[in-house]
């Protein structure tokens, strides 16, 4: 480097390098300039003076100089190399990548080019690539561990596990008897059991094992070396030493459930579905008495058989399991119980068991055949578990039952209100629901989790204004929104998205859901870093598994769900695009003068708000800098509220792309094709709905919305007009050839398919609301045939019993789905309020229904609260009261100042 200057210069240029490597940037600027001086052409002093002020924020004169650099020295492989470095500080690593080939043609050997283009190409998962260049190291450095480890983990990448065996056995042929000295133990001994792993996984289980033993000593994780030692042994069905080994490890461990289900794998007891014989269960059960007796503290011990015991044996293994927590009083022990309520019977028997707890408790103070006293608590805590199961249950007015008898017993306990407020957001009441998970944190200020909890049901609420206010009392001072946003907290971003959604603000909906994109865009970027530490510190396990984790991130469902909903605007914008000035302006001429003036107050109310909060923004943003004595960096956003982000010439191209990410990494998924099937027919791409289509029958033919799909697909394809040109008859061919591959459809009408499909789905309120939707979509004159379908299917209702029968199973979202359906798609505005009347009686709590104690009704109770007050009622509860406020602040306000009373 700075070969072609003279010494004094060729000296400076050196600085300039270790300037740069040393983040001293107006040192090495001033050498440069120095340099510049007397040689204004020199084109690798210009960029690395580019390169220097690119670590300064300054861009665009960054990219001038290094292309004018790389002009006046085209030959100069320390252009290419900053060149590249300069794009890679952009993240953009293709280029990056043929900025350093073209180095490397000049200068093949260079070390420092051939890792950092390693690195690029390991982030990239060029592989190929990655083993040439991994090799090419190793060749000009042979005596560098880090190059031979290189080399055998680009193979393993590559798919070539066998070879990076053999790489990592010529390298251990390179040490001495005595390698590794101790301050070098720990790094040898990971890349040993990676070694391990990797003949393991070659399917060398013998060679493994033999490996394994043989380099013990030089291993210091001993619980990684047995917990390979056992695997490799249950491979090779010496299933008495992996059973001995299993028992040292539950030694150590006993709460270690993946122990326990190898243990059982070894004794033959083991099966994936949870299926067992009875003399299996008997043996299990022996087991567990056993294991019960030598780990006495264990509780997965006492918690694995409730999986596999039936009838009597359940009950009591489950009585002497539950007892000790209820007395304890831990808060978890029905979520650690819900897998067994999707067993047949098992929720009905735990219903059973803790009623009759509680009418002990209640009787004797002591559990059945007991003598000794229970605690006050335990009661409170019985009461607490049988909220949450009746609100499993979906019987939300016994579960609210249960939750404000333990409130009256402890009306201290935070817990209790957490869990009624879910119990009322399950019910459909969101408001209510929020308004006492803001007295649950009222309760404990310092609690995190109970903050965020609060903040979930305000969102749930669409109180998104509150919700912030209440999400930023946890975030740095400053510019608090940005502090959500680099703290990734992407639930609230999702939940926000979802309520902006909701009301109908899609720029700000779309602002959130593409923030959690961006999330997933830096933690794919986050990787870069590690790809040179693993290589160096050995942790060559961890670092395969964040690469498997890294391949498969756009599958996490954070990411689906941003998707889904960035997607959904997008054909929300499609289906409405917003309005153009001279359309708005053409209607404000069409109204009357008074509305006119509304309009323009309301305008004038909204930009002052905007105006004043964007004041108090930056006036608290100004204080926060002034307090801390640093200079404010964030940039400011240019579009707050997301209007940019709805000025797109074709919203379907936008939701393409996200689309495209979600059949690539979430194929699986019944809502990745639903999407397809939504955006291609709007795009007119037949063949591609029509995959969307085969894909969904494929995944659950049985589900409502497929076999909306499925109707609608056919019938508009049976409207479309006969094919002309020679691409149009080709997909009318395809259309025709793929129609009878679908089984409910062969040899049958649509009309015929529809009926079939309601035989076989008669007790389900979801797919008799699709059937009828689709009565009317093939036939729209049988409208009132669809109507009376939906409402012959509340028939067996028992007018003296209330709302029984069948409505019992239904779910809240299925009847407002239906209620919509009535009212929107049907359009018969009397069907909708008969179905809202009939759903109001047995969703008493529901807001969307207005049931008569949601918080939707008038404000009798509100009102009512207040002259129990003035009468001096001590039990005023602002949980009970406040869902008469209906989310209005002043109301909020008044009733909190009558709890502090």
């Amino acid at each position: 480097m700075g070969a072609s200057l003279p010494a004094k210069e060729a000296n400076l240029f050196k600085l300039i390098v270790k300037s740069y490597e040393t983040k001293q940037y107006k040192k090495g600027l001033k050498a440069a300039d120095a340099i510049l001086k007397k040689f204004p052409d020199h084109g690798e002093t210009l960029s690395m003076k580019g390169l220097t002020l690119n670590c300064m924020d300054r861009k665009s004169e960054a990219y001038e100089l290094v292309r004018l650099g790389l002009k006046n020295d085209l030959k100069s492989h320390v252009c290419w190399h900053v060149y590249g470095l300069l794009y890679r500080s952009d993240r953009e690593y293709r280029e990056a990548i043929k900025c350093y080939r073209n180095a490397l043609k000049i200068d093949p050997d260079n070390i420092e080019i051939l890792r950092d283009l390693s690195l690029l190409q390991a982030q990239m998962r060029d592989l190929e690539g990655f083993v040439e260049t991994r090799q090419q190291l190793l060749t000009l450095k042979p005596n560098h561990r880090m190059n031979w480890i290189g080399f055998a983990v680009s193979q393993h990448l590559n798919s070539n596990g066998s070879k990076a065996v053999d790489i990592l056995q010529a390298y251990e042929g390179t040490l001495e008897d005595d390698y590794p000295p101790d301050n070098e133990r720990s790094e040898h001994g990971e890349m040993l059991l990676y070694k391990i792993s990797l003949l393991e996984e070659c399917g060398f289980i013998e060679r493994a094992l033999e490996e394994l033993h043989k380099k013990e000593f030089k291993i210091l994780d001993s619980l990684s070396f047995k917990e390979r030692e056992v695997s490799l042994l249950e491979k090779l069905g010496r299933f008495s030493e992996a059973e001995e080994l299993y028992m040292k490890l539950l030694s150590e461990n006993p709460d270690n459930y993946g122990y326990y289900e190898g243990l059982q794998r070894c004794m033959g007891l083991y099966s994936a579905n949870g299926q067992y014989s009875s003399d299996e269960i008997g043996r299990l059960e022996s087991l567990y008495s056993s294991l019960s007796k030598q780990f006495t503290r264990s509780s997965a011990v006492k918690r694995i058989p409730l999986d596999f015991l039936s009838d009597e044996r359940f009950c009591s293994a489950a009585e002497n399991y539950v007892r000790p927590f209820l007395t304890k009083g831990v808060p978890s022990l029905f979520t650690d119980l819900s897998p067994l309520y999707d067993h047949p019977g098992k929720a009905d028997s735990l219903e059973q068991l803790i009623l009759e707890l509680e009418h002990a408790i209640k009787t004797t103070g002591a559990y059945p055949g007991r003598v000794d006293k229970e605690p006050p608590s335990t009661l409170m805590w019985i009461l607490f578990y049988l909220a949450q199961h009746y609100d499993r249950r979906w019987q939300y007015d016994v579960a609210l039952k249960k939750i404000d008898e333990a409130i009256e017993h402890t009306p201290t306990v935070i817990d209790l209100y957490s869990v009624k407020s879910l119990i009322l957001k399950h019910a459909g009441d969101p408001v209510a629901a929020a308004t006492l998970a803001d007295e649950a944190r009222c309760m404990d200020l310092a609690d995190r989790y109970v903050n965020s909890e609060c903040v979930k049901r305000m969102l749930q609420a669409d109180q998104v204004a509150l919700a912030e206010k209440t999400a930023v009392l946890f975030t740095k001072e400053g510019e608090q929104h940005n502090n959500l946003h680099d703290m990734q907290c992407m639930w609230y971003e999702l939940a926000s998205g979802e309520s902006y959604l909701r009301q109908g603000d899609l720029g700000r909906a779309l602002k959130k859901f593409l923030a959690v994109e961006k999330h997933y865009a830096d933690i794919t970027e986050d990787q870069f870093d590690f790809h040179s530490y693993c290589l160096r510190k050995m942790t060559l396990r961890p670092y395969l598994d964040m690469l498997k984790f890294q391949d498969r991130l756009h599958s996490h469902p954070y990411f689906r769900k941003s998707a889904d909903g960035a997607i959904r605007c997008y054909l929300k914008l499609y289906d409405s695009p917003p309005k153009s000035s001279a359309e708005e302006d053409e209607e404000m001429s069409k109204m009357a003068p008074s509305q006119k003036k509304k309009l323009r107050q309301k305008q004038r109310k909204a930009e002052a708000r905007a105006k004043k909060e964007s004041e108090v923004k930056e006036e608290s943003n100004a204080t926060a800098v002034l307090k801390s004595g640093k200079r404010q960096v964030k940039p400011v956003d240019p579009d707050p509220h997301g209007e940019k982000l709805l000025q797109v010439e074709d919203p379907l191209v936008e939701a393409t792309k996200y689309l495209k990410l979600l059949q690539k990494h979430s194929s699986d998924s019944v809502q990745t094709h639903l999407l397809s099937f939504e955006v291609n027919m709007r795009k007119q791409k037949i063949l591609l709905a029509l995959q969307a289509v085969k894909h969904l029958v494929r995944l659950d033919a049985n589900n409502p919305d497929v076999h909306r799909c499925l109707i609608n697909f056919f019938h508009k394809v049976s409207s479309m007009p006969s094919p002309v040109t020679d691409a149009e008859k080709l997909i009318w061919g395809v259309l025709e050839a793929e129609r009878p591959a679908f089984s409910q459809l062969h040899e049958k009408s649509l009309t015929e398919a529809n009926s079939m499909f309601l035989e076989k789905h008669r007790d389900s309120l979801r797919h008799i609301a699709a059937v009828a939707e689709m009565i009317f979509v093939l036939e729209p004159h049988k409208k009132q045939e669809a109507i009376n379908l939906i409402e012959e299917s509340s028939g067996y209702l028992s007018s003296s019993n209330g709302a029984v029968g069948p409505l019992r199973n239904w779910r809240l979202k299925d009847c407002i789905a239906v209620h919509k359906l009535l009212g929107s798609t049907l359009g018969d505005h009397d069907a909708a309020s008969r179905w809202k009347a009939l759903c109001a009686e047995y969703f008493l709590h529901s807001t969307y229904f207005e049931g008569s104690c949601s918080s939707a009704v008038s404000n009798s109770s509100y009102h009512q609260s207040h002259k129990l007050a003035e009468n001096g009622n001590p039990k005023i509860s602002f949980a009970d009261q406040c869902a008469s406020s209906n989310g209005s602040a002043e109301k909020l306000d008044s009733l909190k100042s009558l709890v502090i009373q």
